[in-house]
């Protein structure tokens, strides 16, 4: 039986034909062939803007296929980035020129915009937030609170009106940037619903080719937004009660219990074979209850070279 390390993507150390670029994420590794990207998910997994000392097997098929179930769910809404998907853990699809921005969509006054408005603020990105509120309320109606994608370190708040000011995307491109994430977020709500889940928050990123805006990257994933479950959702703000959710909190709850939260002079725990099958199971059931869909779970003999193999077999067809 193969080992929990062998049955993992950890890197990835292709030399792909017309390659020109490469660039290795937190958990994704991205090759630039010809004007294509190819995405790689391996089961890096981070918390607190760390990687964790062990990948988590299947981690990177299973995020992977969440986006594209969202991206092809959506593409009528607006176009994205996605073409093909040769091998579980791979997309491929068009190189875009990225806006140096997130588009961020909150419906409900949660993370960082609770943390924004426990302080006493009482605007956030530009957009003035609502008297009398307490933590996971529904805002009245969505709003969007871009951030700047920064190189190094944290993304950082910025408002509508200094996008446009400092030219980091013009305003006819920043109104269509609007409408697209409320149209998206719309849709994943309503897909969310159907799962019996709320879509709390959620971010988005796009691109722009040959005058076209494009949804670029993930959307609709566990990484890149917060699900609550909505039966009780209800009750438990009436009570004061914390919200049950869909996300990798446990992760850090675990990691925090072991004396780990990224700061200075802590020392990342080493995680237990237990542990990295909990995360794995959990994972699982993220995709399964997200989805609506049965997880099937990827060969992964000689998982490395499949997943050469199907990227070199796409692109030697195309």
């Amino acid at each position: 039986m193969p080992t929990l390390a062998e049955q993992s993507l950890q890197a990835t150390h292709f030399s792909l034909p017309q390659q020109t670029k490469f660039y290795r994420g937190k958990v994704r590794d991205v090759y630039t062939v010809a004007d294509q990207l190819v995405m790689v998910a391996s089961d890096r997994i981070s918390a607190f803007d760390h990687i964790l000392s062990r990948p988590i097997p299947y981690k990177g098929q299973i995020l992977n296929q969440i986006a594209i179930h969202f991206l092809n769910a959506t593409k009528d809404i607006v176009p994205n980035w996605l073409e093909a998907s040769p091998d579980p853990n791979v997309s491929i699809g068009i190189a875009c020129e990225p806006y140096r921005i997130e588009m961020v969509i909150r419906g409900y006054l949660t993370g960082h915009a609770w943390r924004t408005y426990k302080s006493g603020k009482r605007v956030l990105c530009g957009v003035p937030l609502p008297e009398g509120m307490k933590e996971h309320d529904r805002f009245p109606s969505p709003i969007i609170t871009p951030a700047t994608k920064a190189e190094e370190g944290h993304d950082e708040d910025i408002s509508r009106e200094e996008i446009i000011k400092q030219g980091i995307v013009s305003e006819e491109d920043y109104t269509k940037l609007e409408a697209y994430t409320h149209a998206l977020y719309a849709r994943g709500t309503k897909m969310a619903a159907e799962q019996g889940l709320i879509l709390v928050d959620t971010k988005y990123e796009f691109g722009k080719k040959d005058g076209q805006i494009y949804i670029i990257d993930e959307i609709h994933t566990p990484d890149s937004s917060r699900y609550f479950y909505l039966d009780g959702y209800a009750e438990r703000q009436t009570k004061g009660e914390k919200q049950k959710h869909l996300s990798k909190e446990f992760v850090r709850e675990w990691l925090i219990e072991h004396g780990f939260q990224g700061l200075e002079g802590q020392l990342m725990p080493e995680m237990p074979d237990a542990f990295v099958e909990s995360i794995t199971d959990r994972y699982t059931e993220l995709y399964e209850k997200i989805t609506g869909k049965t997880f099937v779970r990827r060969n992964t003999d000689d998982l490395l070279e499949q997943v050469e193999q199907n990227i070199l077999k796409y692109l030697d067809e195309i």
